[in-house]
């Protein structure tokens, strides 16, 4: 990036560090909030109008004949006044009126089609744009979303793209047409009169200079007001997601009085904004009338001395307040224009965020051997593996262990062991930061992402449901599968009339996030899903943490079906999910303690052997 020339910095008001407990720095705090207009943006920009070239090619031309049309009319009106009107010719008076509105009839029929091709060709940009955020977004590994915040991602999709559709629509086009129209009126001033003109050409370095001592500071304002509301929208995600924990800790009127300070600040940015504009905008009129005034001086000069009719000065004026008009028009485009550029850095940093990882090229993917008659499980196998989220503070340190095909392995430990990191692992939603990943004796970098998930079924702690039916969600995992076989994965359960027992059966509109179900029969529709997928390798994250004792029970032999031939990796508090382990993987702080069968582990005495305690108290007390 070339650096800019040094200069004085316009105050900005302050971001106050305000948000419902604290607000965290991230990477768009520190970004640079200068950025003129950019041609690569631009040119980026009308990537998009592909789909509709021809339509936008038919909007250049509209919009050329346009701003010469303008000038047409204000020449014609000033040449009927100064002809016909001023020589009383009745005779031709009525048909230079007829040919003036043919031309005034002939440019609104062109606005129209000007009009609608913009506003077509806006949204097939506002179109691409979204998709492709959509398409990256879902395509960035987990590590992603820790790091960007879900009302970052929204406002991008929201207010940042709509800025872009106002200035595709908008902006350039309108400043076209002003721009034309004030190239077009030059020529004809040029003819009517040259030294009136270089008069009008001499007083444009005033235009230029207001101009440019307000584009830094409208520039900088403009980006602290885009950032502003992207905290808003964060922050108001942020309280809808966590609705329950605010209300159960009594935080309404605390958050409620925190989240007016966050538009407290935004909207002082925007009045910010709006005091700037509000000088520039009368600035630019003006500047328009003093223009004119100095021409009342030099024309009337001339037209005295007898250089200049007085016909020929009656045109010159029309002609430039026509020529002056599009400049306050121009300034408020301009202002547009930062919006939608500040809208189009950001956008494109999104779509073009790099993923932290992703599939390597010559990756393959993964064998099913069930087709030909192979084993139904996955062989897992860790070797001395070590990750972090952050590389610089590994969670899981010299991991190792072995999963045979149709073996299931409970991981157990207390509350930030490393068990749901392992998880993370072998569902290769993130990579080992040193180690190795072995399935079916291939090292998991080689394998393709997609085909490894095809044959993993997940049942996360929070189940989480898309809107839908409860039928939509089971068949998530497979959009093929028939109404039998979605009652028929969920009666295998053991579990179709608990679902069926719903308002509308499996036909029942899931709310967002499951609203509507309780936590149980979320976690149910989550096994239907599971077991629906038929896969090779099942985890079961704390998946039965939220069924009370009658249910879990009524879910044992189906999971013992579910699991029979596959391999399982089981995160469990419960002695029911833990006892019939082949292994269980005791964790501490990342590392393997202990590791062995149920029996034998808690005749050691050891950690385990505690554990199993508090399971034991924590099953008397379900």
């Amino acid at each position: 990036m070339t650096t800019p020339p040094e200069r004085s910095t316009p105050r900005v008001p302050e971001i106050r560090d305000v948000g419902l407990v604290r607000r965290v720095r991230d990477e768009d705090d520190d970004e640079e909030q200068f950025r003129p207009l950019e041609w690569g943006l631009i040119r980026r920009l009308f990537g998009y109008t592909a789909p509709v070239r021809r339509k936008r090619t038919a909007l250049f031309v509209l919009t050329l004949l346009r701003s010469a049309q303008l000038p047409a009319l204000v020449w014609a009106s000033a040449t009927i006044i100064s002809g016909p009107i001023a020589h009383r010719d009745l005779g031709r008076l009525p048909w230079v009126v007829l040919g003036y509105g043919v031309l005034a009839l002939v440019t609104d029929v062109m606005f129209h089609w000007r009009q609608r091709y913009a506003l077509e060709i806006g949204e097939t940009v506002v179109n691409g744009l979204r998709a492709d955020i959509f398409r990256q977004t879902i395509r960035q590994p987990m590590s992603f979303f820790q790091r960007v915040k879900l009302g970052r991602i929204i406002s991008r999709v929201t207010s940042d793209v709509e800025a872009l559709r106002v200035g595709i629509q908008d902006v350039l086009f309108v400043s076209a047409i002003q721009l034309g129209q004030m190239l077009f009126t030059a020529i004809v001033m040029l003819q009517c009169d040259w030294v009136l003109f270089l008069v009008v050409l001499g007083l444009a370095p005033v235009l230029w200079s207001v101009n440019r001592r307000f584009r830094v500071r409208l520039s900088h304002l403009t980006r602290a007001s885009q950032e502003s509301f992207s905290r808003v929208t964060a922050t108001l995600a942020e309280s809808v997601n966590g609705i329950r924990v605010t209300q159960g800790f009594v935080r309404q009127e605390t958050n409620a009085g925190l989240f007016r300070g966050l538009l407290a600040d935004h909207a002082r940015f925007n009045v910010a904004l709006a005091r700037t504009s509000a000088i520039l905008t009368p600035l630019l009129e003006l500047n328009s009338q003093f223009f004119v005034a100095v021409l009342l001086l030099f024309g009337g000069w001339r037209v005295l001395d007898g250089a200049m009719p007085l016909d020929a000065l009656i045109q010159f004026f029309f002609l430039s307040n026509f020529f002056f008009s599009p400049i306050a028009v121009i300034g408020n485009q301009y202002n547009q224009a930062l919006v939608a550029m500040a809208g189009a850095e950001r956008v494109f940093r999104l779509i073009d965020a790099p993923p932290d990882w992703q599939d390597d090229p010559a990756a393959t993917a993964l064998p099913d051997p069930r087709s030909a008659g192979g084993s139904t499980g996955l062989r897992v196998e860790f070797r001395q593996v070590t990750f972090g989220y952050d590389p610089a503070r590994p969670v899981l340190h010299d991991v190792s262990f072995t999963a045979e095909p149709g073996q299931t392995i409970a991981l157990v430990g207390h509350t930030g062991s490393g068990k749901s990191s392992i998880i993370n692992l072998v569902a290769k939603f993130y990579l080992p930061t040193a180690g190795e990943i072995r399935l079916d004796g291939r090292e998991i970098r080689t394998l393709t992402s997609h085909s490894l998930h095809r044959q993993m079924g997940l049942v996360p702690q929070q189940n989480f449901l898309f809107s839908g039916t409860v039928a939509d969600n089971i068949r998530l995992a497979r959009p093929e599968a028939t109404d039998a076989e979605v009652r028929a994965a969920a009666a295998e359960l053991d579990c179709l009339d608990l679902l069926e027992s719903l308002p509308r059966g499996l036909d029942t509109e899931v709310g967002e996030r499951g609203a509507g179900l309780s936590v149980g029969q979320r976690q149910l529709v989550c096994f239907a899903r599971a077991l629906l997928a038929d896969p090779r390798l099942v985890i079961l994250d704390e998946a039965t943490s939220a069924i009370d004792a009658l249910t879990e029970s009524r879910l044992q032999h189906a999971l013992t079906r579910l699991l029979r031939g596959r391999t399982s990796l089981v995160v469990a508090h419960r002695l029911s999910t833990i006892r019939h382990a082949d292994l269980v993987l005791v964790l501490d702080r990342g590392r393997i303690i202990e590791r062995g069968t149920h029996a034998a582990l808690v005749a050691a005495g050891g950690t385990y052997a505690a554990l199993h305690r508090q399971f034991v108290q924590v099953d008397e007390r379900a």
